[in-house]
This record gives C-alpha cells, sequence and structure tokens, in this order.
C-alpha cells in the first residue's frame, strides 16, 4: 500500500463511496417497489420490471447480496480512508478520517442515495436490477452461505418462511380503492366497494318480503287475473294457488300478452306458460347468489327458510343494484318512496322500509343484524306491538308510531334533529 500514491487512494475512496451509494439506493428502490404495479409492467414485458421482480421472489438473496457488497465495500472505504489519513496527520488521523468518513458515508452514500430511490423507485431499481442480477450470479456461492446461517438463525426464534406475501386482505383493497383519488372516478369507486361487500350481505337482506310479492292467484276470478297482467309493473309475476307457500311459478308477461292478443289466454293457458320455480336459501351471500344465478342461467328466485317456508322474492336485479345502485324500475320500492320529508324536519317514514335502504339513504347507522325492517326492529326493541303515539329512541333517533294495522307498525315520525349519541334510551307512551 505504501507505493500507492495518496491521490489514488483518494480517487479510490471516491468510487467506493459510490459503490456504497448504489447498494444503499438500490436496496431502497427495491424494496420501495410497487409490487402490484411491478407485475402489471412485468406482464407487459417491460425487461426491467421483470428483472426486479425475479429477484424479489427471493428477498432473502437479494437483501444478503446487497448487504454483503455494502459492507465489503464500506470496510475496504474505512481502511483506506484510515491511511490517507495517517499519511496526511500521523496518528491522529485514525481519528479525523474516522469523523470525516463517517460524514461522507451518511451523506453521500446513505441518506442521499436513499432519499433519491424512496422518491423515484422504479427510476433507480430497474437498472440497478441489471447489475444486481450479474453480481448475484458471481456471488451467488457466498450469498446461499450468508443464507444458510441467517436462516438457521430465523428459525431458532421461529421464522421458517422467506418468500413474501403480497396478497391484500379485502380490508387493505378497500383502502387501496379508497386512496386511489382521481385515478379512479367515485362512481366506479363506490361499485368496486360495493363488489367487496357482497359477501357481507345476504339475499334476505335485499329481498322483497313476502307480503309485499305482486303475485297472480290463479284461483281468483279469471277478470281479476287478466287485469292483474294487464297492470303489472313486472315482467316476471309469481302464481300461486290461494296461498305464496303454494306456488306455481313465474309467468312472463310477454308470454301472457301474446297469449291475450292470440286470445287463448285462460287459466288452463296461464298455468301451461309458466315457468319453473327457482328457490333460494336465506342467508345465501349476495356475491354466491350472483355465482348461482349466473350457474343457473336464472333471474329470479323465492327465498325459503329451513322448512321450505318462501320468505320472499330476490332478483338478479336486486344484486346488481346493490353493485351499480338503483335502475330506473325495481321489483320492490325504492328507500326515496318510503320516506316523506315533512315541513316540520321530520320525515314520516313507512315501517316497511328495508333498514339497508333507509341506511343507505339517509347515512344513517341502524343495526342490520337482526330484523331486516324499521318495523321488525322497533317490534324486537318494544317486545310488544305498540299503540299509535307510541314514542321511543331507537338507536339515538327519536320515534313515533303513528299507525298500526295487522299487528304491524306502519307508519313511523323521525325527528332526525333530535338525534343523539347512538344509546337506547327508553320509551314511552
Amino acid at each position: 500500500m505504501e507505493s500507492i500514491s495518496t491521490g489514488t487512494l483518494l480517487l479510490t475512496l471516491l468510487v467506493l463511496i459510490l459503490v456504497s451509494a448504489f447498494f444503499s439506493g438500490s436496496e431502497t428502490a427495491m424494496m420501495s417497489l410497487n409490487r402490484y404495479r411491478l407485475r402489471h409492467l412485468a406482464g407487459s414485458g417491460h425487461k426491467g420490471a421483470k428483472r426486479a421482480l425475479k429477484l424479489l421472489d427471493r428477498p432473502d438473496r437479494l437483501i444478503g447480496l446487497i448487504l454483503i457488497g455494502n459492507n465489503l465495500v464500506n470496510i475496504s472505504a474505512s481502511a483506506i480512508a484510515t491511511l490517507i489519513g495517517m499519511r496526511i496527520w500521523g496518528d491522529l488521523g485514525v481519528a479525523i478520517a474516522t469523523g470525516v468518513l463517517t460524514v461522507l458515508v451518511l451523506v453521500f452514500a446513505e441518506v442521499t442515495p436513499k432519499t433519491l430511490a424512496a422518491l423515484h423507485p422504479e427510476r433507480i431499481a430497474y437498472p440497478s436490477s441489471f447489475l444486481l442480477r450479474w453480481l448475484l450470479m458471481v456471488m451467488l456461492p457466498l450469498v446461499k452461505v450468508m443464507n444458510i446461517i441467517t436462516s438457521s438463525i430465523l428459525r431458532l426464534i421461529g421464522v421458517t418462511n422467506v418468500a413474501t406475501n403480497d396478497a391484500l386482505s379485502q380490508e387493505e383493497l378497500r383502502t387501496v380503492v379508497h386512496e386511489a383519488g382521481a385515478l379512479i372516478p367515485q362512481r366506479h369507486q363506490d361499485m368496486l366497494l360495493s363488489i367487496l361487500d357482497l359477501e357481507k350481505v345476504t339475499v334476505e337482506d335485499i329481498m322483497i318480503p313476502r307480503a309485499e310479492i305482486y303475485a297472480i292467484n290463479v284461483n281468483d276470478d279469471f277478470k281479476v287475473i287478466n287485469r292483474q297482467v294487464i297492470q303489472s309493473p313486472h315482467t316476471r309475476v309469481l302464481v300461486y294457488r290461494d296461498t305464496i307457500d303454494d306456488a306455481v311459478g313465474f309467468i312472463h308477461l310477454r308470454d301472457a300478452l301474446r297469449l291475450q292478443s292470440k286470445e287463448q289466454f285462460s287459466k288452463s293457458t296461464l298455468l301451461r306458460a309458466v315457468k319453473e320455480l327457482y328457490f333460494v336459501p336465506e342467508g345465501t351471500p349476495l356475491n354466491v347468489q350472483l355465482a348461482n344465478f349466473q350457474q343457473n342461467k336464472e333471474r329470479i328466485g323465492l327465498v325459503v327458510d329451513e322448512y321450505g317456508d318462501i320468505q320472499g322474492l330476490v332478483t338478479l336485479e336486486d344484486i346488481l343494484e346493490e353493485i351499480v345502485g338503483d335502475f330506473t324500475t325495481s321489483m320492490a320500492p325504492t328507500a326515496s318512496d318510503e320516506i316523506f320529508p315533512q315541513e316540520d324536519g321530520s320525515l314520516l317514514i313507512d315501517a316497511g322500509i328495508n333498514i339497508r335502504e333507509l341506511n343507505k339513504e339517509m347515512k344513517w347507522d341502524l343495526p342490520t343484524d337482526g330484523p331486516k325492517t324499521l318495523n321488525g326492529l322497533i317490534l324486537e326493541y318494544l317486545e310488544d306491538i305498540p299503540a299509535p303515539n307510541t314514542s321511543l329512541r331507537l338507536e339515538g333517533y327519536p320515534i313515533e308510531v303513528m299507525e298500526v294495522a295487522e299487528n304491524m307498525v306502519k307508519t313511523v315520525r323521525v325527528q332526525p334533529n333530535l338525534y343523539q349519541a347512538p344509546g337506547r334510551v327508553g320509551k314511552s307512551d
């Protein structure tokens, strides 16, 4: 080393600091890459992305290579800096060289390259991956030895899997959609979030209740049946005998009107034209039912409980509306059709409204894990059928029962402006 000039040593030290900066910046850049964008670019044929993705498939080897290279470079730089310091300042040069080298390494080989790499990971990672790949091929035996040692230590503390797992949970994916900002239009964000929520919602949450199903009793007078067909707001109508539980099938109005136009419409031809019933078990998540509708090529089904009793009716359109919002027509009334704002700020609400629809329309947070309608929620809370003018505070909302009929609460008045913190305070007459 004595034969090497001080100028050559200084130049070598500068090169070593630059190499250290390369390793530091490469490490930060590689670890800061967006894995999903990386896979997208790699799938599109981007060579740099492909190299980076292959290196990141084994992060233990990549980190081992970078740390080995960085430490070799820094140790060599320390030795050369010490030699230069002793040549210039003698024994005091050791302390001076240590201080100066520490500052140089921190500023130029650590903080600056790592900050730059964190800000622009792709610009640095893709070119760096070319050199890192060749360095890994050259130093693979040493890297493997180091990995065997470190893996043994990791096993002692319970870490056995060094492979990365970038799979997003549903909640993490929800956060990604929320943070997409202007990259995804708000309407599309809402649709994506609705798709994620499908498995949390069951068919009974969106079904048309049994009592509200528009259906034709085949045992009615034929004039009544004829009028129901003509006045039907729906394209498919349930046909039954005397009671909904004795359902026969669904008639498509197109078929019924064709029979009417040919003057062949009668109870017998009506029964021959009905389509076979399709049943849906209550509690079926919407994502499962959507797949079932598709697989069975069905658009409408009757929701049945564990005893086979019909509880309601669900359609493909109902599920799609959970994703894209209300269509222009629907088998069931929308929340807006059942909520009537008053001049004093109160709301008259049809108590048969679905709680999920009410929450969605009014941005409320009434519980949805029990009864599906506001009437059911009130009856569950009161544990009795209330008399008109009964008042209660339900989840912080003051509610007055306005109309009761047929053992059901028909209409209530809600005072949203008197809302208090959630908590069932009590009831009074």
